[in-house]
C-alpha cells in the first residue's frame, strides 16, 4: 500500500467552514476515489503545519490515477479556498505516523 500525506494551515477565521467541507466534502470525496482517510493530526502549538492528514490507496498506480481526476482537482481547488502552504507526498505506507 501507499499513503498520501498532506499537510496545511488553516486560513484564520475561516475554521468553521474549513471543517465542514473537510467532513461533508474532502473527507467523502477521497474514498470516491479509492483512497482511504487513515489519520489526521493538528497541531496546537510549535513551528509545524497545522494539520498533517493521510489516506491510503491500494498501489502507487492506483493512487496516481485518483490523483488526475477531474473530481481530485476539484477536491484540492475547494480545500486550497480554505488553507494555505498545503504540500503532498507520495510514500509507502506503514503502521502508525508517518512523517
Amino acid at each position: 500500500m501507499v499513503k498520501l500525506l498532506m499537510t496545511w494551515n488553516i486560513r484564520n477565521g475561516l475554521e468553521d467552514e474549513y471543517f465542514e467541507f473537510v467532513m461533508e466534502e474532502f473527507a467523502p470525496g477521497l474514498l470516491e476515489l479509492g483512497i482511504q482517510p487513515t489519520d489526521a493530526w493538528y497541531t496546537a502549538y510549535g513551528n509545524r503545519p497545522q494539520i498533517l492528514t493521510g489516506g491510503v490507496a491500494d498501489d502507487l498506480g492506483s493512487l496516481r490515477r485518483a490523483l488526475a481526476t477531474k473530481k481530485w482537482r476539484e477536491l484540492k481547488l475547494g480545500l486550497l479556498t480554505y488553507v494555505t502552504d498545503y504540500s503532498q507526498k507520495t510514500i509507502r505506507a506503514s503502521g502508525g505516523f508517518q512523517l
